[in-house]
Protein backbone atom coordinates (compact mmCIF):
# COMPACT_ATOMS: atom_id res chain seq x y z
CA UNK A 1 0.00 0.00 0.00
CA UNK A 2 0.79 3.01 -0.56
CA UNK A 3 2.01 4.84 2.85
CA UNK A 4 0.59 8.46 1.85
CA UNK A 5 -2.58 6.77 1.88
CA UNK A 6 -2.63 5.31 5.40
CA UNK A 7 -4.61 6.78 7.95
CA UNK A 8 -1.66 8.13 9.73
CA UNK A 9 0.03 9.43 6.97
CA UNK A 10 -2.79 11.76 6.13
CA UNK A 11 -3.50 12.76 9.25
CA UNK A 12 0.69 13.90 9.45
CA UNK A 13 0.30 15.18 6.36
CA UNK A 14 -2.86 17.24 7.54
CA UNK A 15 -0.67 18.91 10.44
CA UNK A 16 2.24 19.50 8.17
CA UNK A 17 -0.51 21.29 6.37
CA UNK A 18 -1.81 23.55 9.46
CA UNK A 19 1.24 25.24 10.64
CA UNK A 20 1.56 27.23 6.87
CA UNK A 21 -1.97 27.52 6.51
CA UNK A 22 -2.17 29.10 9.61
CA UNK A 23 0.62 30.95 8.73
CA UNK A 24 -0.52 32.33 5.82
CA UNK A 25 -3.95 32.98 7.00
CA UNK A 26 -2.85 35.55 10.06
CA UNK A 27 -0.34 37.29 7.62
CA UNK A 28 -1.34 37.41 4.09
CA UNK A 29 -5.27 36.70 4.35
CA UNK A 30 -6.08 38.33 7.32
CA UNK A 31 -4.01 42.07 6.01
CA UNK A 32 -5.62 41.78 2.81
CA UNK A 33 -8.70 41.00 4.03
CA UNK A 34 -8.58 43.92 6.64
CA UNK A 35 -7.86 46.29 3.37
CA UNK A 36 -10.70 44.79 1.33
CA UNK A 37 -12.92 45.75 4.57
CA UNK A 38 -11.53 49.13 4.86
CA UNK A 39 -12.10 49.93 0.81
CA UNK A 40 -15.35 48.52 0.85
CA UNK A 41 -16.48 50.83 3.65
CA UNK A 42 -14.80 54.07 3.23
CA UNK A 43 -14.67 54.33 -0.53
CA UNK A 44 -17.30 56.73 -0.95
CA UNK A 45 -14.82 59.23 1.37
CA UNK A 46 -12.09 59.08 -0.64
CA UNK A 47 -10.75 62.29 -2.29
CA UNK A 48 -8.90 61.04 -4.74
CA UNK A 49 -10.58 61.24 -7.63
CA UNK A 50 -12.06 58.01 -10.20
CA UNK A 51 -10.61 59.49 -13.61
CA UNK A 52 -7.05 59.25 -11.77
CA UNK A 53 -7.64 56.26 -10.28
CA UNK A 54 -8.14 54.96 -13.67
CA UNK A 55 -5.44 56.55 -14.92
CA UNK A 56 -2.89 55.25 -12.71
CA UNK A 57 -4.47 51.63 -13.14
CA UNK A 58 -4.58 52.15 -17.38
CA UNK A 59 -1.19 53.15 -17.28
CA UNK A 60 0.04 50.59 -14.79
CA UNK A 61 -0.95 48.21 -17.13
CA UNK A 62 0.30 49.08 -20.84
CA UNK A 63 3.52 49.81 -19.29
CA UNK A 64 3.59 46.27 -17.82
CA UNK A 65 2.83 45.30 -21.62
CA UNK A 66 5.39 47.20 -23.49
CA UNK A 67 7.57 45.77 -20.72
CA UNK A 68 6.71 42.18 -21.35
CA UNK A 69 6.70 42.93 -25.18
CA UNK A 70 10.55 44.47 -24.30
CA UNK A 71 11.62 41.60 -21.91
CA UNK A 72 10.26 38.81 -25.09
CA UNK A 73 12.46 40.62 -27.44
CA UNK A 74 15.63 40.86 -25.93
CA UNK A 75 14.59 36.84 -24.03
CA UNK A 76 13.83 35.16 -27.28
CA UNK A 77 17.44 34.83 -29.16
CA UNK A 78 18.87 33.17 -26.04
CA UNK A 79 16.35 31.09 -25.22
CA UNK A 80 16.41 29.89 -28.39
CA UNK A 81 20.25 29.25 -27.81
CA UNK A 82 19.78 27.71 -24.33
CA UNK A 83 17.25 25.83 -25.90
CA UNK A 84 18.48 24.38 -29.09
CA UNK A 85 22.21 23.95 -28.55
CA UNK A 86 24.87 22.08 -26.59
CA UNK A 87 27.67 24.39 -25.44
CA UNK A 88 30.45 24.75 -23.09
CA UNK A 89 29.41 26.69 -20.62
CA UNK A 90 25.71 26.25 -21.13
CA UNK A 91 24.88 25.55 -17.65
CA UNK A 92 26.96 28.90 -16.16
CA UNK A 93 24.72 30.97 -18.73
CA UNK A 94 21.52 29.39 -17.55
CA UNK A 95 22.89 30.18 -13.44
CA UNK A 96 24.21 33.93 -14.74
CA UNK A 97 20.97 34.91 -16.81
CA UNK A 98 19.02 34.25 -13.17
CA UNK A 99 21.30 36.60 -11.84
CA UNK A 100 19.31 39.46 -12.87
CA UNK A 101 16.09 38.18 -11.33
CA UNK A 102 16.87 37.55 -8.14
CA UNK A 103 18.93 41.42 -8.00
CA UNK A 104 16.90 43.33 -5.53
CA UNK A 105 14.71 45.56 -7.67
CA UNK A 106 16.41 48.86 -6.22
CA UNK A 107 19.71 47.64 -7.44
CA UNK A 108 18.64 47.57 -10.78
CA UNK A 109 16.70 50.52 -10.80
CA UNK A 110 19.89 52.45 -9.13
CA UNK A 111 22.50 50.55 -11.91
CA UNK A 112 19.71 51.85 -14.93
CA UNK A 113 20.30 55.24 -13.21
CA UNK A 114 24.22 54.92 -13.59
CA UNK A 115 24.07 53.76 -17.07
CA UNK A 116 21.34 56.25 -18.78
CA UNK A 117 21.75 59.86 -19.58
CA UNK A 118 20.47 62.38 -17.61
CA UNK A 119 17.40 62.97 -19.70
CA UNK A 120 16.35 59.29 -20.26
CA UNK A 121 17.07 57.98 -16.20
CA UNK A 122 13.32 59.51 -15.10
CA UNK A 123 11.40 58.29 -17.68
CA UNK A 124 8.81 55.41 -19.27
CA UNK A 125 11.67 54.21 -21.21
CA UNK A 126 14.08 53.61 -18.37
CA UNK A 127 11.06 51.64 -16.46
CA UNK A 128 10.59 49.35 -19.89
CA UNK A 129 14.51 48.41 -20.37
CA UNK A 130 15.02 47.77 -16.63
CA UNK A 131 11.67 45.70 -16.89
CA UNK A 132 13.13 44.00 -19.52
CA UNK A 133 16.69 43.32 -17.73
CA UNK A 134 15.05 42.31 -14.58
CA UNK A 135 12.79 39.57 -16.12
CA UNK A 136 14.65 38.26 -18.81
CA UNK A 137 15.42 35.09 -17.11
CA UNK A 138 11.82 34.72 -17.13
CA UNK A 139 11.74 34.08 -21.08
CA UNK A 140 15.10 32.81 -20.65
CA UNK A 141 14.17 29.68 -18.72
CA UNK A 142 10.47 29.14 -19.08
CA UNK A 143 10.65 29.52 -23.17
CA UNK A 144 14.58 28.10 -23.66
CA UNK A 145 13.29 25.13 -21.02
CA UNK A 146 10.00 24.17 -23.02
CA UNK A 147 12.27 24.37 -26.31
CA UNK A 148 14.62 22.46 -25.35
CA UNK A 149 11.79 19.44 -25.21
CA UNK A 150 10.48 19.76 -28.78
CA UNK A 151 11.03 17.23 -30.91
CA UNK A 152 12.51 17.92 -34.24
CA UNK A 153 10.58 15.30 -36.30
CA UNK A 154 8.02 18.13 -37.37
CA UNK A 155 10.93 20.65 -38.32
CA UNK A 156 12.76 18.22 -40.15
CA UNK A 157 9.71 16.92 -42.38
CA UNK A 158 9.49 21.15 -42.92
CA UNK A 159 12.55 20.91 -44.00
CA UNK A 160 11.81 18.48 -46.52
CA UNK A 161 9.01 20.13 -47.94
CA UNK A 162 11.19 22.88 -48.84
CA UNK A 163 9.95 25.32 -45.95
CA UNK A 164 12.95 28.27 -44.92
CA UNK A 165 14.04 28.89 -41.93
CA UNK A 166 11.21 32.40 -41.24
CA UNK A 167 8.86 29.56 -42.37
CA UNK A 168 9.79 27.06 -40.12
CA UNK A 169 9.58 29.22 -37.38
CA UNK A 170 6.77 30.79 -38.14
CA UNK A 171 4.44 27.86 -39.03
CA UNK A 172 6.11 24.95 -36.44
CA UNK A 173 8.16 26.03 -33.82
CA UNK A 174 6.12 29.40 -32.74
CA UNK A 175 2.99 27.14 -32.69
CA UNK A 176 4.87 24.84 -30.79
CA UNK A 177 5.86 27.41 -28.80
CA UNK A 178 2.66 29.13 -28.11
CA UNK A 179 1.93 27.56 -24.22
CA UNK A 180 5.32 28.53 -22.95
CA UNK A 181 5.36 32.25 -24.64
CA UNK A 182 1.64 32.71 -22.89
CA UNK A 183 3.29 31.01 -19.92
CA UNK A 184 6.19 33.57 -19.61
CA UNK A 185 4.19 36.32 -21.10
CA UNK A 186 1.90 36.39 -18.11
CA UNK A 187 4.42 35.70 -15.48
CA UNK A 188 6.63 38.69 -16.91
CA UNK A 189 3.58 41.00 -16.91
CA UNK A 190 2.22 40.34 -13.84
CA UNK A 191 5.80 41.38 -11.90
CA UNK A 192 5.72 44.25 -14.46
CA UNK A 193 2.41 45.10 -12.89
CA UNK A 194 3.22 45.09 -9.52
CA UNK A 195 7.02 46.53 -9.83
CA UNK A 196 7.68 48.68 -7.32
CA UNK A 197 11.25 49.88 -6.06
CA UNK A 198 11.73 50.20 -10.20
CA UNK A 199 9.02 52.55 -10.95
CA UNK A 200 9.78 54.56 -7.48
CA UNK A 201 13.30 55.08 -8.39
CA UNK A 202 13.29 55.59 -12.33
CA UNK A 203 9.75 57.20 -12.63
CA UNK A 204 10.53 59.86 -10.09
CA UNK A 205 7.36 62.28 -8.79
CA UNK A 206 5.84 62.24 -12.13
CA UNK A 207 5.14 58.65 -13.16
CA UNK A 208 2.93 56.56 -10.91
CA UNK A 209 1.75 53.18 -10.82
CA UNK A 210 -0.63 51.02 -8.40
CA UNK A 211 2.14 50.22 -6.74
CA UNK A 212 3.65 53.06 -5.86
CA UNK A 213 0.18 55.73 -5.55
CA UNK A 214 -0.72 52.98 -2.50
CA UNK A 215 2.73 53.58 -0.93
CA UNK A 216 2.69 57.19 -1.40
CA UNK A 217 -0.73 57.31 -0.48
CA UNK A 218 -0.31 55.59 3.19
CA UNK A 219 3.02 56.64 3.66
CA UNK A 220 4.28 60.09 2.70
CA UNK A 221 0.20 61.59 2.64
CA UNK A 222 -1.33 59.29 5.03
CA UNK A 223 -4.18 58.96 3.36
CA UNK A 224 -5.42 55.48 4.47
CA UNK A 225 -8.55 55.89 2.53
CA UNK A 226 -7.66 56.28 -0.83
CA UNK A 227 -4.36 53.78 -0.12
CA UNK A 228 -7.15 51.29 0.14
CA UNK A 229 -9.44 52.12 -2.32
CA UNK A 230 -6.53 51.56 -4.78
CA UNK A 231 -5.25 48.60 -2.99
CA UNK A 232 -8.88 46.79 -3.60
CA UNK A 233 -7.93 47.78 -7.41
CA UNK A 234 -4.52 45.87 -7.14
CA UNK A 235 -5.71 43.20 -5.71
CA UNK A 236 -8.41 42.64 -7.88
CA UNK A 237 -5.72 42.84 -10.94
CA UNK A 238 -4.01 40.76 -9.48
CA UNK A 239 -5.62 38.25 -8.56
CA UNK A 240 -7.27 37.70 -12.36
CA UNK A 241 -3.51 37.88 -13.81
CA UNK A 242 -2.48 35.04 -11.24
CA UNK A 243 -5.42 32.73 -12.74
CA UNK A 244 -4.54 33.62 -16.24
CA UNK A 245 -1.19 32.75 -15.58
CA UNK A 246 -1.68 29.72 -13.46
CA UNK A 247 -4.10 28.48 -15.59
CA UNK A 248 -1.48 29.12 -18.78
CA UNK A 249 1.49 27.17 -16.82
CA UNK A 250 -1.16 24.15 -16.17
CA UNK A 251 -1.22 24.21 -20.54
CA UNK A 252 2.78 24.13 -20.44
CA UNK A 253 3.02 21.30 -17.87
CA UNK A 254 0.45 19.51 -19.60
CA UNK A 255 1.57 19.86 -23.11
CA UNK A 256 4.72 18.38 -22.57
CA UNK A 257 4.99 14.40 -23.76
CA UNK A 258 7.46 11.91 -22.49
CA UNK A 259 8.87 11.18 -26.47
CA UNK A 260 10.09 15.41 -26.43
CA UNK A 261 11.49 15.33 -22.71
CA UNK A 262 14.13 12.62 -24.33
CA UNK A 263 15.37 15.23 -26.85
CA UNK A 264 19.10 15.45 -26.64
CA UNK A 265 20.64 19.37 -27.43
CA UNK A 266 22.99 19.11 -30.05
CA UNK A 267 26.13 21.43 -30.88
CA UNK A 268 25.84 24.40 -33.11
CA UNK A 269 27.11 23.98 -36.74
CA UNK A 270 28.47 26.11 -39.47
CA UNK A 271 26.59 29.37 -39.49
CA UNK A 272 24.75 28.56 -36.04
CA UNK A 273 28.01 29.07 -34.23
CA UNK A 274 27.93 32.50 -35.31
CA UNK A 275 24.35 33.18 -34.43
CA UNK A 276 24.94 31.90 -31.13
CA UNK A 277 27.86 33.53 -30.58
CA UNK A 278 26.50 36.59 -31.25
CA UNK A 279 23.40 36.29 -29.15
CA UNK A 280 25.44 35.13 -26.07
CA UNK A 281 28.02 38.11 -26.94
CA UNK A 282 25.12 40.50 -27.57
CA UNK A 283 23.34 39.41 -24.24
CA UNK A 284 26.05 39.73 -22.31
CA UNK A 285 26.46 43.48 -23.13
CA UNK A 286 22.96 44.05 -22.58
CA UNK A 287 22.46 42.38 -19.12
CA UNK A 288 26.24 43.75 -17.68
CA UNK A 289 26.44 46.91 -19.23
CA UNK A 290 23.85 48.33 -16.51
CA UNK A 291 25.99 46.22 -13.68
CA UNK A 292 29.43 47.34 -14.98
CA UNK A 293 28.05 51.17 -14.79
CA UNK A 294 26.58 50.40 -11.01
CA UNK A 295 30.23 49.37 -10.22
CA UNK A 296 32.33 52.61 -11.69
CA UNK A 297 30.01 54.99 -10.36
CA UNK A 298 30.29 53.60 -6.69
CA UNK A 299 33.86 54.14 -7.57
CA UNK A 300 34.09 57.06 -8.99
CA UNK A 301 34.81 60.05 -6.67
CA UNK A 302 36.11 63.70 -7.54
CA UNK A 303 39.50 62.74 -7.28
CA UNK A 304 39.54 60.10 -9.53
CA UNK A 305 38.71 55.94 -9.13
CA UNK A 306 38.92 54.63 -5.55
CA UNK A 307 36.90 53.32 -2.62
CA UNK A 308 35.84 56.60 -0.98
CA UNK A 309 31.81 55.56 -1.26
CA UNK A 310 33.19 52.00 0.58
CA UNK A 311 34.80 53.93 2.92
CA UNK A 312 31.96 56.25 4.47
CA UNK A 313 29.66 52.58 4.65
CA UNK A 314 31.49 52.37 8.06
CA UNK A 315 30.46 55.84 9.40
CA UNK A 316 27.54 57.11 10.78
CA UNK A 317 25.27 59.81 8.39
CA UNK A 318 22.59 62.06 9.00
CA UNK A 319 20.15 59.65 6.35
CA UNK A 320 20.21 56.72 8.66
CA UNK A 321 20.00 56.49 12.36
CA UNK A 322 22.86 53.51 11.90
CA UNK A 323 25.92 52.99 10.36
CA UNK A 324 25.26 51.66 6.15
CA UNK A 325 27.64 48.34 7.34
CA UNK A 326 24.90 47.94 10.27
CA UNK A 327 22.17 48.26 7.83
CA UNK A 328 23.48 45.08 5.83
CA UNK A 329 23.90 43.11 9.28
CA UNK A 330 20.54 44.03 10.04
CA UNK A 331 19.44 42.69 5.73
CA UNK A 332 21.91 39.47 6.62
CA UNK A 333 19.77 38.85 10.08
CA UNK A 334 16.33 39.41 8.75
CA UNK A 335 16.84 37.45 5.51
CA UNK A 336 18.28 34.59 7.42
CA UNK A 337 15.07 34.13 9.83
CA UNK A 338 12.85 35.21 6.58
CA UNK A 339 14.85 31.89 4.85
CA UNK A 340 13.90 29.81 7.86
CA UNK A 341 10.28 30.78 7.70
CA UNK A 342 10.03 30.36 3.98
CA UNK A 343 11.62 26.90 4.21
CA UNK A 344 9.34 25.77 6.69
CA UNK A 345 5.89 27.62 5.07
CA UNK A 346 6.79 26.44 1.86
CA UNK A 347 7.97 23.07 2.46
CA UNK A 348 5.22 21.84 4.63
CA UNK A 349 3.11 23.00 1.98
CA UNK A 350 5.06 21.21 -0.72
CA UNK A 351 4.86 18.18 1.56
CA UNK A 352 1.09 18.16 2.08
CA UNK A 353 0.37 19.31 -1.43
CA UNK A 354 3.18 16.75 -3.45
CA UNK A 355 0.87 13.75 -3.50
CA UNK A 356 -1.88 15.69 -5.37
CA UNK A 357 -2.35 16.42 -9.30
CA UNK A 358 -1.16 20.16 -9.80
CA UNK A 359 -3.98 22.64 -9.69
CA UNK A 360 -6.08 25.39 -8.01
CA UNK A 361 -3.95 24.25 -4.77
CA UNK A 362 -0.82 25.14 -6.10
CA UNK A 363 -2.34 28.08 -7.61
CA UNK A 364 -3.44 29.40 -4.06
CA UNK A 365 -0.02 28.39 -2.62
CA UNK A 366 1.66 30.75 -5.33
CA UNK A 367 -0.68 33.63 -4.82
CA UNK A 368 1.60 35.68 -2.50
CA UNK A 369 4.09 35.25 -5.45
CA UNK A 370 2.32 37.68 -7.67
CA UNK A 371 0.58 39.60 -4.96
CA UNK A 372 1.60 43.24 -4.16
CA UNK A 373 4.03 43.48 -1.75
CA UNK A 374 3.13 47.38 -1.20
CA UNK A 375 -0.23 46.13 -0.40
CA UNK A 376 0.83 43.44 1.82
CA UNK A 377 3.29 45.97 3.22
CA UNK A 378 0.50 48.50 3.96
CA UNK A 379 -2.07 45.80 5.11
CA UNK A 380 0.60 45.29 7.84
CA UNK A 381 0.31 48.46 8.82
CA UNK A 382 -3.56 48.37 9.12
CA UNK A 383 -4.26 44.75 10.46
CA UNK A 384 -1.21 45.02 13.09
CA UNK A 385 -2.07 48.12 14.60
CA UNK A 386 -4.39 47.28 17.39
CA UNK A 387 -4.90 44.39 19.48
CA UNK A 388 -4.93 41.06 19.59
CA UNK A 389 -2.46 41.32 17.11
CA UNK A 390 -0.78 44.71 17.77
CA UNK A 391 3.03 43.79 15.87
CA UNK A 392 3.45 46.99 14.11
CA UNK A 393 6.36 48.55 16.45
CA UNK A 394 8.12 44.77 15.80
CA UNK A 395 10.83 44.05 14.37
CA UNK A 396 9.99 40.73 13.32
CA UNK A 397 7.12 41.91 10.61
CA UNK A 398 10.51 42.33 8.71
CA UNK A 399 11.58 38.47 8.23
CA UNK A 400 7.49 37.48 8.07
CA UNK A 401 6.92 40.04 4.99
CA UNK A 402 10.10 38.87 3.18
CA UNK A 403 9.15 34.81 4.22
CA UNK A 404 5.76 35.66 2.61
CA UNK A 405 7.35 36.86 -0.24
CA UNK A 406 10.30 34.02 -0.66
CA UNK A 407 7.76 31.10 0.10
CA UNK A 408 6.13 30.48 -3.02
CA UNK A 409 9.85 29.57 -4.38
CA UNK A 410 10.25 27.50 -2.27
CA UNK A 411 7.02 25.94 -2.83
CA UNK A 412 7.73 25.72 -6.52
CA UNK A 413 11.47 23.82 -5.86
CA UNK A 414 10.55 21.81 -3.26
CA UNK A 415 7.30 20.82 -4.54
CA UNK A 416 8.52 18.68 -7.72
CA UNK A 417 11.09 17.43 -6.10
CA UNK A 418 8.81 15.25 -3.58
CA UNK A 419 6.82 14.45 -7.06
CA UNK A 420 9.93 12.99 -8.32
CA UNK A 421 10.24 10.58 -5.44
CA UNK A 422 9.16 7.09 -6.19
CA UNK A 423 6.02 5.30 -4.91
CA UNK A 424 7.81 2.36 -4.52
CA UNK A 425 10.68 3.10 -2.60
CA UNK A 426 8.18 4.47 0.21
CA UNK A 427 6.09 0.95 0.26
CA UNK A 428 9.25 -0.67 0.28
CA UNK A 429 10.04 1.26 3.50
CA UNK A 430 6.72 0.71 4.93
CA UNK A 431 6.32 -3.12 4.15
CA UNK A 432 10.04 -3.38 6.02
CA UNK A 433 8.34 -1.71 9.32
CA UNK A 434 8.74 1.73 8.57
CA UNK A 435 6.31 4.87 10.10
CA UNK A 436 5.26 6.91 7.82
CA UNK A 437 7.14 9.44 9.65
CA UNK A 438 9.95 7.17 9.38
CA UNK A 439 10.00 6.99 5.87
CA UNK A 440 9.63 10.63 5.36
CA UNK A 441 12.91 11.40 6.97
CA UNK A 442 14.59 8.74 5.50
CA UNK A 443 13.39 7.92 2.23
CA UNK A 444 12.13 11.69 1.08
CA UNK A 445 14.21 13.98 2.89
CA UNK A 446 17.66 12.65 1.12
CA UNK A 447 16.40 12.63 -1.90
CA UNK A 448 14.98 16.42 -1.55
CA UNK A 449 17.87 17.79 0.37
CA UNK A 450 19.53 18.97 -2.86
CA UNK A 451 16.11 21.31 -3.93
CA UNK A 452 15.89 22.33 0.17
CA UNK A 453 19.61 23.90 -0.59
CA UNK A 454 18.44 25.58 -3.71
CA UNK A 455 15.45 26.60 -1.89
CA UNK A 456 17.38 28.21 0.53
CA UNK A 457 19.50 29.91 -1.62
CA UNK A 458 17.07 31.31 -3.71
CA UNK A 459 14.39 32.17 -0.25
CA UNK A 460 17.27 33.96 1.33
CA UNK A 461 18.15 36.09 -2.19
CA UNK A 462 14.70 37.10 -2.65
CA UNK A 463 14.17 38.03 1.16
CA UNK A 464 17.49 39.78 0.95
CA UNK A 465 16.25 42.24 -1.99
CA UNK A 466 12.84 42.83 -0.85
CA UNK A 467 11.17 46.22 -0.50
CA UNK A 468 7.96 47.07 -1.08
CA UNK A 469 6.33 45.48 2.21
CA UNK A 470 9.98 45.80 3.75
CA UNK A 471 9.41 49.64 3.73
CA UNK A 472 6.23 49.53 5.86
CA UNK A 473 7.58 47.87 8.21
CA UNK A 474 11.30 48.45 8.82
CA UNK A 475 11.93 50.28 12.39
CA UNK A 476 13.84 53.57 11.67
CA UNK A 477 17.01 52.17 13.77
CA UNK A 478 16.63 48.87 12.04
CA UNK A 479 16.42 49.79 8.55
CA UNK A 480 17.68 46.83 5.66
CA UNK A 481 20.09 47.67 2.72
CA UNK A 482 17.03 48.18 0.34
CA UNK A 483 15.53 50.90 2.47
CA UNK A 484 18.98 52.60 3.34
CA UNK A 485 19.64 52.45 -0.78
CA UNK A 486 16.20 54.30 -1.12
CA UNK A 487 17.19 56.51 1.36
CA UNK A 488 20.19 57.84 0.06
CA UNK A 489 18.87 58.45 -3.64
CA UNK A 490 16.78 60.19 -2.22
CA UNK A 491 18.95 63.07 -1.01
CA UNK A 492 20.74 64.85 -3.40
CA UNK A 493 24.46 64.93 -3.92
CA UNK A 494 27.21 63.36 -5.87
CA UNK A 495 28.34 61.91 -2.80
CA UNK A 496 25.29 60.53 -1.47
CA UNK A 497 24.31 59.35 -5.05
CA UNK A 498 28.16 57.13 -4.70
CA UNK A 499 27.26 56.22 -1.40
CA UNK A 500 23.64 54.46 -2.72
CA UNK A 501 25.58 52.60 -5.29
CA UNK A 502 28.49 51.57 -3.27
CA UNK A 503 25.65 50.09 -0.91
CA UNK A 504 24.01 48.46 -4.36
CA UNK A 505 26.38 46.88 -5.07
CA UNK A 506 27.36 45.34 -2.07
CA UNK A 507 23.78 44.28 -2.25
CA UNK A 508 24.02 43.15 -5.48
CA UNK A 509 27.03 40.74 -4.53
CA UNK A 510 25.57 39.52 -1.78
CA UNK A 511 22.10 38.60 -4.01
CA UNK A 512 23.89 36.77 -6.78
CA UNK A 513 26.29 34.61 -4.35
CA UNK A 514 22.88 33.52 -2.85
CA UNK A 515 21.70 32.79 -6.47
CA UNK A 516 24.62 30.88 -7.79
CA UNK A 517 24.95 28.61 -5.05
CA UNK A 518 20.93 28.05 -4.99
CA UNK A 519 21.44 27.29 -8.60
CA UNK A 520 24.76 25.20 -8.08
CA UNK A 521 23.04 23.16 -5.10
CA UNK A 522 19.51 23.07 -6.67
CA UNK A 523 20.72 21.45 -9.57
CA UNK A 524 18.38 21.84 -12.77
CA UNK A 525 15.39 22.46 -10.27
CA UNK A 526 14.39 26.24 -9.86
CA UNK A 527 11.30 28.34 -9.92
CA UNK A 528 11.12 29.29 -13.11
Amino acid sequence: MDVDRAPLGRLQLAAAAAIPIAFLAIFFVYPLATIVGRGLAESGSSTFATGETLRIAWFTTWQAALSTALTLAVGLPLAWVVGRFAFRGRSLVLALVLVPFVLPTLVVATAFVAVLPGRLDRSVPAILLAHAFFNVAVVVRVVGGYWAGLGRTTEAAATVLGAGPWRRLREVTLPQLAPALAAASALTFLFSFTSFGVVVVLGGPRIATLETEIYSQAARLFDLRTAAVLSLVQLGAVAAIVVVASRLEGRLLGGRSSETARRVLRRPRGRERWLVGSVLGSSAVLLGLPLAALIRRSLSTPTGIGLDHYRVLRRETSILLVTPLEAAANSLLFATLATGLALAVGGLLALALARLRPGWLDALVLLPLGGSAVMLGFGFVIAFDEPPLELRGSALLVPVAQALVAAPFVFRIVAPAIRSVRVELREAAALLGGSPLRVRREIDLPLVARALGGAAGFAFAIALGEFGATIFVAQADRPTLPVAIFRFLGRPGAENQGSAAALAVVLALLAAAAALVAERAGGRRSPL
